[in-house]
């Protein structure tokens, strides 16, 4: 994305403008999935309710345990007469009724510290990532009928303040598509969660950044999958839901134009008090191909738990091994065509071979 050096602005009404903006900075941070996926585990984590099991659960009965020589185990047992239920045994976690192994309590630890820089790192790389199409695509949304990415829109987009007129500027712009995916993509949930509040799921549409909300949050909060953010409060589990970069992003102009503020550049200081966009270390980032080329894996030396072994190039079986053993005996190649004619002359001219003689000599 940092070769494109402009990024064009349609109107509210999908017509493309004479408008022309830089591409910012951000944009051409590196894209780390490994990170974001480490990220977001940890601050998604951070906003779940404790829950536990009753104190008091599989032990609101009196047992007591009968004691040994009565050939049964020492586990309590409930005590009276006249019902199933007495003799039974109690309190244990593999007793019916009984208490669970090791019952869950409030006090565990919900709540997970994320390196300041590690989120601020995990945020750039999945805004980067936002505008990279084959990303975006991957990720499930539809945008094949959006001109290019990242979608930037006028500013009249934040004075919407009527939600059929925002449904509108979001079809006028190639949007409308996404929409309809996740109106169709609503399930019922399976499991428990239908219960508690929780009955439906459906997929993500387009985050909408906004710089100063004239009504824009008001009249987008209604469509499904469509959520909004402040340019200045951009967040990973909205960049990247489920860990997943790629998240469609319309952009307004006036957001668009703040992100080397909020993030820095070359020649803007960034609002967040020491903070500098993270470099891509290499520039080739298959690091795969890298290590596996001819060129590294010619000087590579093995690690073993020795000095001595790290200073020997990798031995190779030459018995087992056809191009290490030619390299120790170049002879072997001719040897070994000497060995298969002779053995199919002998098989020619009827002679026993070794083998069949002594199949002779057995018999």
């Amino acid at each position: 994305m940092s070769t494109r050096p402009q990024v064009s602005v349609v109107s509210a009404e999908g017509k493309q403008t004479s408008t022309q903006l830089p591409l910012p900075a951000v944009f051409s941070a590196p894209v780390r999935p490994d990170l974001v996926h480490s990220v977001f585990v940890r601050v998604n984590k951070n906003k779940r309710q404790a829950y536990a099991v009753s104190e008091k659960a599989g032990h609101q009965t009196s047992a007591e345990s009968w004691g040994t020589g009565r050939a049964i185990a020492r586990i309590p047992r409930v005590g009276g007469g006249g019902t199933h239920r007495s003799g039974q045994a109690a309190f244990g976690n593999m007793c019916r009724s009984g208490r669970m192994f090791s019952p869950t309590k409030t006090w565990r630890r919900w709540h997970v510290k994320v390196n300041h820089n590690e989120k601020r790192y995990a945020t750039a790389s999945a805004v980067a990532a936002s505008a990279v199409t084959s990303l975006v695509l991957a990720r499930g949304h539809r945008v094949e009928e959006v001109k290019e990415l990242p979608l930037v829109v006028s500013n009249e987009l934040e004075s919407v303040s009527k939600t059929k007129d925002a449904i509108a500027s979001l079809k006028a712009v190639g949007a409308h598509k996404d929409i309809i995916k996740v109106i169709k993509s609503k399930k019922l949930r399976a499991g428990k969660g239908k219960l508690r509040g929780r009955r439906f799921t459906q997929r993500r549409g387009p985050l909408v950044v906004y710089a100063q909300d004239n009504g824009i949050v008001k009249a987008l909060r209604n469509i499904p999958g469509v959520e909004t953010a402040n340019v200045k409060h951009l967040g990973l589990l909205q960049l990247a839901p489920g860990a997943h970069l790629g998240r469609f992003v319309i952009w307004t102009q006036s957001a668009f134009e703040s992100l080397d503020s909020v993030y820095g550049s070359e020649s803007t200081k960034s609002i967040k008090s020491g903070y500098s966009l993270p470099d891509n270390i290499i520039s080739n980032s298959d690091v795969t191909r890298l290590i596996n080329s001819s060129e590294i894996q010619s000087v590579v030396k093995p690690a073993g738990p020795s000095s001595e072994k790290r200073t020997h190039v990798l031995k190779k079986n030459p018995l087992r091994n056809k191009q290490v053993l030619l390299r120790l005996n170049p002879y072997a190649k001719a040897f070994s065509a000497e060995k298969l004619g002779s053995a199919k002359a002998e098989k020619s001219s009827g002679k026993p071979s070794k083998g069949q003689f002594t199949e002779i000599l057995k018999n």
